[in-house]
C-alpha cells in the first residue's frame, strides 16, 4: 500500500470517510453528536494535523491519519476497508516516519484500544470527558519501547 499526501481539495472526501467511519466503529455518538463533530472536522480538525492516506486502485481514499507533535489525531478507515491492513500500514507510517508516540482513544472505542494495544501502546491515563466536554472519556496511550 502506497501512502500518499493529502491535498485541501481531497478534504470533503475525507470528511466523507470520517463520517462512515464513525457511524461504524463510534456507536456510542448520537446522530447530534455526528452534526456536531462533521463541520469542525471538514473546516477545522483536518487543516490543523499533518495528513497521510491510502487510495485504491480506482483513487479513492480508503483510510486516513492525522498527525500533529507526536500524536495520532485522527485514523479514519473506510468500513469497506476496515480489517485488510490499512488502519496498520498508517499506523506504521507514522510511527516511523512522522515520529509518533501518542494516541488518545474514546474509551467506549474497545476495537480502537485494542488495535493500538497491538501496535505497541499502553493506556497511561484517563480523562472523564473528551476536548469538546463531553462525557466521553479519553484514554490516553503511549508507545512502548
Amino acid at each position: 500500500m502506497e501512502i500518499l499526501c493529502v491535498t485541501k481539495d481531497e478534504y470533503a472526501e475525507l470528511a466523507e470517510v470520517w463520517e462512515t467511519s464513525v457511524r461504524a466503529t463510534h456507536h456510542f455518538l448520537t446522530e447530534a453528536d455526528i452534526q456536531f463533530f462533521k463541520p469542525l472536522i471538514l473546516n477545522q480538525y483536518l487543516a490543523a494535523v499533518e495528513l497521510r492516506c491510502v487510495k485504491n486502485r480506482s483513487g479513492k481514499i480508503r483510510g486516513f491519519i492525522g498527525v500533529s507533535e507526536g500524536n495520532i489525531e485522527m485514523l479514519f478507515i473506510a468500513p469497506e476497508s476496515r480489517g485488510k491492513g490499512v488502519g496498520k500500514t498508517l499506523a506504521n507510517y507514522a510511527i516511523k516516519k512522522l515520529g509518533v508516540t501518542k494516541v488518545d482513544v474514546n474509551e467506549q472505542n474497545p476495537d480502537a484500544k485494542g488495535f493500538y494495544e497491538h501496535m505497541g501502546f499502553k493506556v497511561t491515563r484517563r480523562s472523564p470527558l473528551d476536548n469538546t466536554g463531553k462525557p466521553y472519556p479519553i484514554l490516553h496511550m503511549k508507545l512502548q519501547s
